[in-house]
């Protein structure tokens, strides 16, 4: 149980530090997202990173709606990536993405 106390305080302050506007809810879903078991290898902030960059892209752009559409994944990520920005940017994240990033579902 120490160990779990231990990363969801990890997690709680790199979600602090990267997103120090972002609405309770989102905080919250990119929280659970970031804890998940596929996560849990990974460093704290990458882990949150991953989780809001998948939880943005999904909750805040049109990217399922370019899937629908019939295009591949990266052509829709790559048509989304100024879309996550702004949703950053208004969060006020210390961090943006970039058109080149792979990060992973």
């Amino acid at each position: 149980m120490i160990g779990r106390t231990g990363r969801a305080k990890a997690l709680g302050k790199a979600l602090t530090a990267l997103l120090p506007q972002a609405p309770y809810a989102d905080i919250e879903a990119i929280r659970a997202m970031a804890s998940a078991r596929k996560m849990r290898e990974l460093p704290p902030s990458i882990a949150v990173w991953i989780a809001t960059v998948t939880h943005i892209r999904h909750e805040h752009t049109e990217y399922d709606a370019l899937l629908e559409e019939g295009y591949d994944r990266d052509a829709a990520r790559h048509f989304v990536v100024d879309e996550i920005n702004a949703v950053l940017t208004l969060w006020r994240a210390t961090r943006l993405l970039e058109a080149d990033d792979h990060e992973t579902d």
